[in-house]
């Protein structure tokens, strides 16, 4: 009876203390880990859209009305300044310049006898004159022909790429019809579209510093192998957007760009004082962002967030949460609203350089 007594002791203390050992544990598990925002200094890169412009992008017209006899060169052709692109059926401009050519040589010859006359003393100096205005008259029509000769044949302006070709080879053009355009890509034009906001940013608080190297994500996500900078901002703002255009200047020298591409500027934008958070410490309802804040009788109560910026493993908050606040970094899942918790508290610094190790 005795023995029987003694193990009946022993499985009631074994048991109590199995009970207090996971009381224990549970109490240990159930101690989750907060921490605060953090305030402090840093720069985000802002994406804005943006258009890619040849420096030089311009349309080739026809000069003079006629049939398009010939074409020279051929759609996407790189082209030299000074190569013919196009002739227009010179046939009779060369005809009316062959005229003024006859009609300036017989208005020379009559000039020359004038003034052989005049100084002679056989005919007056104001026949002379006459005639000399005459021959002057010839010469400017001689020269006109030239001009409308040349209009015929089209040269390339500057060296660029040819674009499609908006007429065929036989066509009848008049003055004025579109043939094609040409673009100059040695360097881009690249333009986007800046918040009133952020340019009172970028000229007042950084004095432009940040503008000295920009980046160009392209329509395929790949970062363009050469910076930009910001050399132009329009003047006026648009008063439908609140907006200003900026223009970045980029060099190609590959020609891999073409005027009319469309992609992303990034820019470094500085944030003064900003508050940071973990983004493990947030969940999202209906698309709205939320963090669980625990009040002064240690309950969590949640909170919604609106973000001001992104980074690998961080929100920059925009409305919602001070430094003062304590938020809940774990356990998002295990807690219910108005829970009281019990919590360690790591320093926001902490939390911040070790976000790796925090991340799921």
């Amino acid at each position: 009876m005795k023995r029987v007594l003694i193990l009946m002791s022993l499985s009631i203390a074994l048991f109590n203390s199995s009970c207090q050992s996971k009381k224990e544990e549970k109490e240990t598990k159930t101690k989750l880990l907060v921490t605060n925002p953090l305030q402090k200094d840093t720069t985000i890169i802002k994406d804005y859209v943006c258009q890619v412009h040849a420096i030089q992008h311009i349309e080739i017209r026809a000069l003079e009305k006629g049939y398009l006899q010939k074409i020279y060169v051929d759609e996407g052709q790189h082209v030299k300044k000074g190569q013919p692109m196009f002739q227009i059926m010179p046939m009779m401009y060369q005809a009316e310049m062959q005229k003024a050519e006859a009609e300036a040589n017989y208005a020379k010859i009559e000039y020359l006898n004038a003034k052989m006359l005049a100084d002679s003393n056989i005919i007056s100096k104001n026949q002379l004159a006459l005639e000399k205005a005459k021959y002057d008259k010839a010469k400017a029509e001689l020269s006109l022909a030239k001009v409308h000769l040349g209009f015929t044949e089209i040269t390339a302006p500057f060296d660029g790429i040819m674009d499609r070709f908006q007429v065929r080879l036989g066509s009848l053009v008049d003055e004025g019809d579109l043939l094609t355009t040409l673009s100059d890509n040695s360097k881009l034009w690249v333009y986007f579209n800046v918040p009133e906001a952020e340019y009172l940013n970028y000229k007042t608080v950084d004095k432009q510093d940040n503008m000295k190297n920009v980046r160009l994500l392209m329509a395929n996500n790949q970062l363009y192998k050469y910076p930009g900078v910001v050399q132009t901002i329009e003047a006026d703002f648009n008063n439908e957007t609140g907006n200003i255009a900026f223009r970045a200047t980029f060099p190609s020298p590959e020609g891999l760009l073409r005027h009319g591409e469309t992609g992303s500027i990034q820019m470094i934008v500085p944030l003064k004082k900003a508050i940071i958070i973990p983004q493990k410490a947030t969940f999202e309802v209906l698309e709205k962002k939320y963090v669980y804040v625990i009040d002064k009788d240690n309950k969590v109560r949640s909170r919604e967030i609106e973000i001001a910026a992104e980074l690998p493993h961080i929100f920059i908050i925009k409305n919602g949460l001070s430094t003062k606040d304590k938020i809940l970094l774990e356990g998002l899942r295990l807690v219910k609203e108005n829970e009281k918790i019990e919590y360690k508290l790591e320093k926001p610094e902490y939390v911040i350089s070790h976000l790796d190790l925090y991340a799921e």
